[in-house]
């Protein structure tokens, strides 16, 4: 019960009007979503996006700001032990442009802009899913899965000799 009332602290920071759009800018996101703090760092840091340094620098002040609020509040938080949580890239504002056209015309085109916010969150280490799969429940998993193949090795091997007698009887026969 004690767990339970300790409350899992987050710790956000955002980087608004960034000039890129958001679609461009969840490329990047999306590869750091989940990941511990330090691998998330080494996987931005060598993307050769455009956006990556900004999120990279996000990342960083996420962190800072978990630091500084662990000190301040007194909280224990392990900066080790963070990971990010979520990684988000929003719409901000169009600018709206004008292109000019054949023919004294105009063409409109949008601008977008983009808030990048990541979130930071401290994994506890009695959650792992992988340490809480017993040996007596995995073991007939495998057994399961090693059936399985068995099954599909066996119809393909029948498949091929099946393929392979038609060729045979349509070869004597053109003769």
């Amino acid at each position: 019960m004690a767990q339970a009332a300790e409350k899992i602290r987050e710790f956000r920071a955002e980087a608004k009007f960034q000039r890129t759009s958001p679609q461009k800018a969840k490329l990047v996101l999306d590869l750091i979503k989940g990941l511990r703090v330090e691998q998330a760092i080494n996987t931005v840091h060598f993307s050769s996006k455009r956006i990556a340094p900004v999120v990279e620098k996000v990342l960083r002040s996420a962190i800072q700001n978990a630091n500084y609020v662990s000190q301040e509040q007194g909280l224990d938080v392990d900066v080790d032990n963070l990971y990010v949580k979520t990684a988000v890239a929003n719409e901000g504002p169009r600018m709206k442009r004008i292109r000019p056209a054949p023919m004294g015309r105009a063409f409109r085109y949008q601008r977008r802009l983009a808030h990048i916010v990541v979130t930071v969150a401290e994994k506890k280490p009695g959650l792992n899913l992988a340490t809480t799969v017993t040996e007596e429940t995995a073991v007939p998993a495998a057994k399961k899965a090693a059936k399985k193949t068995a099954i599909k090795t066996t119809a393909k091997k029948t498949a091929a000799k099946k393929t392979a007698a038609k060729k045979t009887t349509a070869k004597k026969s053109a003769k």
